[in-house]
Parts: structure tokens; C-alpha cells; sequence
């Protein structure tokens, strides 16, 4: 186990920047599974191996093998104390961190909702806030909405407008903040993870653009009013924490997408091969480490 534990906290460092490449020749869509998916699997892993790593070290205290009544030091004789230690520290922090993410990802939006309807005029699933600040943000919840300020309605056209709030409700339709909140989670388990948030944020907003495209039927309007929607957002006030926005991200990028007809492109082969590598080999010394642990917890008890 001493060895098989430590892999998944280091494979993160390798994997995901091998994921966020990948993920560069992938359509939108199968960048951000590919992208959330990849970031779950190896926080999953790497909190095992700290909880593993944690148990073996408690395990040695008399008290906690006198639970189980076990035989010292058959019990976790491969961990250190210190190294126990330390990782009971870090699942703990990991733990505080999951517990503050959620907090913010529910309770915040939440709350957003509420203020949202009660200071604007609401119809369907669009709120409508008098505001001269030109905004506009999906806010995901049950019911999800979609906020738009009466600033950002007179800077667009009726067919841009349309676009806009197609793109707004294609974030909700696609649930793409559950995709955010899983790496969110997963960025508070490992911090490696971190480098995928650009990458899933840019892999949503260009799913909803091309939802948006579709939904008008024609590319070179969507891509006009995400430009001048971008060029014109000024928002007066802070937008919420789980608010998803036609006008972030890398807006120039993104209207350059919509202007060239997509084409499919050949995903590098040994980058693929090696994230696969790499969560495979995750999840393998995952679950040998926990065999090992669970193995020894016998041993002990037979003794």
C-alpha cells in the first residue's frame, strides 16, 4: 500500500494537462464531459488515497485497534506516523473545502434567485430587472432563470436579443452548471484540477453558442450578438457566484467558432492514450491500496 497510495496523488499533476489538450480537438460537448469527467475520477481517487492513508495511520493508535480488536503493529506497519498525519490534515482541509464549495454553489444561488425575483419583472423562465447596466446571466436552480437587465435589452437588436437568450437558456436546458460544480468540487479535493476551469468554461459557453446558432439558424448573427453583447455588458452590480454569462470568457475565440464552419479534427492519439493511462492507473492503485488496507485490517483481527 505504501507505494499504490501515493500514485493518485501525483497522476492529477500529469493528467490534467493532458485532459485540458485533449480537450482542445474535441467538439464542445465532449470536451466538457471529457473535462469534468476526467477532473471527478481523479479527485475521487486522490481523496481515497488520503483517507486510506489517514485510517492506516489511526489504526495505530491502541484505542482505535482496541475497536476493532487488532493485533499491533500488524495494522498500517507500512505508513509512517507523520505521513499519516499529514494526510489526516489534508482530508480534513479537503473536507472543510468541499463543505464551504457547496455552500457557495447552493445556498448562493439560491439566495440569487430570490433577490432576482423579487427585484425584477418576471415572465416564463426570464426575469427582466430595470437596470441600465447592460447584463444578462442564466442562474440554475428549480426553477432555473434567466436575468436580463433592461440596459443590455436596448443595446441588442430583436435577433440578437434572441440569441442571447437562446444561449442563456441552452445553459440551463444543458444543465452546464452541474459541470462546473463537479469541477468546482473536484478543484477543492486536488488542486491541480485548477488548470481545467478555463478549459470547461470555454467548452460550455461554446456549447451554448452553438445551441444559440442553431436556434436562429444563422451563425453570423449569433456571432454578432455575442460580440456586441460582450462589447456592451457593464454590469452595475456583482453578478452570483453560480451565474453563467453569454459575455465571459474568451469572447474573440469564441466568435471566430461561430464565423468558420465547425469541422471535426483528430484528437492527439498519445495524448489520449496517456490520460487514459493515467486514470486507469488512478483508479488501479485506488483500489489496490484499499485491498491492501482492507487485507491487513483481516490479518490483524485473526491474529
Amino acid at each position: 500500500m505504501i507505494y499504490a497510495v501515493w500514485v493518485p496523488l501525483l497522476l492529477p499533476l500529469f493528467a490534467a494537462p493532458a485532459a485540458k489538450h485533449l480537450a482542445e480537438a474535441l467538439a464542445p460537448r465532449a470536451a466538457a464531459w471529457l473535462l469534468a469527467g476526467s477532473a471527478v475520477a481523479l479527485a475521487a481517487c486522490s481523496t481515497a488515497a488520503l483517507a486510506l492513508l489517514a485510517g492506516a495511520g489511526a489504526l495505530r493508535l491502541p484505542p482505535v485497534a482496541a475497536l476493532g480488536d487488532l493485533v499491533l503493529p500488524i495494522v498500517g506497519d507500512q505508513v509512517t506516523v507523520p505521513a499519516a498525519c499529514v494526510a489526516a490534515v489534508l482530508l480534513a482541509a479537503v473536507g472543510a473545502a468541499l463543505l464551504r464549495t457547496s455552500r457557495q454553489r447552493v445556498v448562493l444561488a439560491a439566495r440569487a434567485r430570490r433577490a432576482a425575483a423579487a427585484s425584477g419583472a418576471a415572465a416564463g423562465d426570464l426575469t427582466v430587472l430595470d437596470d441600465e447596466g447592460p447584463d444578462a446571466y442564466a442562474l440554475p436552480g428549480r426553477p432555473g432563470r434567466i436575468v436580463v437587465t433592461t440596459g443590455m435589452l436596448r443595446a441588442l437588436d430583436p435577433a440578437e436579443r434572441e440569441v442571447l437568450l437562446a444561449h442563456e437558456r441552452a445553459h440551463l436546458t444543458g444543465r452546464h452548471h452541474l459541470f462546473l460544480t463537479a469541477l468546482a468540487l473536484s478543484c477543492a479535493a486536488h488542486p491541480a484540477l485548477r488548470i481545467l476551469r478555463a478549459p470547461l468554461s470555454y467548452a460550455l459557453e461554446r456549447c451554448a453558442d452553438e445551441s444559440a446558432a442553431s436556434a436562429v439558424g444563422d451563425r453570423r448573427v449569433a456571432a454578432r450578438a455575442i460580440g456586441r453583447a460582450a462589447l456592451a455588458a457593464r454590469p452595475t452590480t456583482p453578478r452570483p457566484l453560480a451565474a453563467l454569462s453569454a459575455t465571459t470568457g474568451p469572447v474573440p475565440r469564441r466568435v471566430a467558432a461561430l464565423l468558420t464552419r465547425p469541422h471535426p479534427s483528430r484528437a492527439p492519439r498519445a495524448v489520449a492514450v496517456a490520460l487514459a493511462c493515467c486514470l486507469t492507473l488512478s483508479a488501479g492503485c485506488a483500489l489496490d491500496a484499499a485491498d491492501d488496507f482492507h487485507g491487513s485490517i483481516e490479518s490483524a483481527q485473526s491474529e
